[in-house]
């Protein structure tokens, strides 16, 4: 598949960063992509989709994989500095922001802050919105495959991927993606009660995608972020769980892709 890797620094933090090839271009659209808390070891065919229209990256987040952990990484709120850095340092302008799960949270809290480099908002099955009396798998309890199995809604998908063999240095990553995911939503778990007041600052056009059997982050938790961020909207994909992008690939790309083309479009037409 066409991309690159590469371990840089940037923002001060050493960080693996992949890159599609297929579309470089300046004429092209940048697109960043926030990775949830499994971390992003591997290019996924959703990953290579979105690379044949718009400079795609894919960093993986400090605390992640084979990036560097560094002491000032304590909350999400970090993770959204560090990415407006990262943002100024690459000098990026209208980008289109995606992020999924821990990412999307991440995402949202950039967004809220600073949306002056940001062309548009994706938020696919996004945590970091708590919506009392909605109840969540914890995924924190159980082991590994009783983990995954509550992520994905297509149980024969779920044995698929419990057959692949994984690596003992892959192995090693997912530790160190759980250690830090731990350290960053452990309490209050998954959400950050004061991100709702501010998510009305969002004023980009924002879509967010959820899975319609979501059981960790369920679609009241999107029907929230719609109901707060001005002119959301969302979209439920049918017998999904918490990954569209690996779980509904095709779908989950072509509503990323065609979101971000239309604001495209739009500016142009200004």
């Amino acid at each position: 598949m066409g991309h690159t890797e590469s371990i840089q620094e940037l923002a001060g933090t050493r960080i693996r960063l992949m890159r599609g090839t297929r579309a470089q271009s300046e004429a092209k659209p940048t697109l960043l992509f926030l990775h949830g808390a499994g971390g992003a070891s591997v290019w996924l065919p959703f990953m290579d989709a979105l690379a044949q229209q718009f400079n795609l990256l894919v960093p993986e987040h400090p605390g992640y994989g084979d990036s560097d952990t560094p002491e000032w990484l304590q909350r999400v709120e970090d993770l959204a500095y560090y990415y407006l850095d990262v943002l100024e340092e690459l000098d990026l302008h209208r980008v289109h922001l995606v992020g999924h799960s821990l990412g999307g949270w991440t995402a949202a809290a950039l967004a809220v802050k600073n949306c002056s480099r940001l062309a548009s908002l994706t938020l696919i099955s996004a945590a970091g919105v708590h919506v009392r009396g909605v109840e969540r798998i914890d995924n924190f309890m159980g082991n590994p495959e009783q983990s995954l199995r509550g992520l994905v809604h297509d149980q024969a998908l779920a044995d698929q991927l419990l057959a692949m063999e994984v690596s003992v240095e892959e192995r090693e990553r997912q530790l160190k993606n759980r250690f830090t995911t731990a350290r960053l939503v452990w309490h209050p778990r998954s959400y950050d009660p004061h991100l709702p007041k501010w998510l009305h600052r969002i004023r980009i056009p924002t879509q967010l995608i959820w899975g319609d059997k979501d059981r960790l982050f369920p679609p009241r938790i999107g029907e929230e972020y719609e109901r707060l961020i001005p002119g959301a909207k969302l979209t439920l994909l049918s017998d999904c769980g918490h990954l569209p992008p690996i779980e509904q690939a095709d779908k989950t790309a072509a509503l990323v892709a065609d979101f971000a083309n239309n604001v495209t479009a739009g500016e142009g037409a200004a």
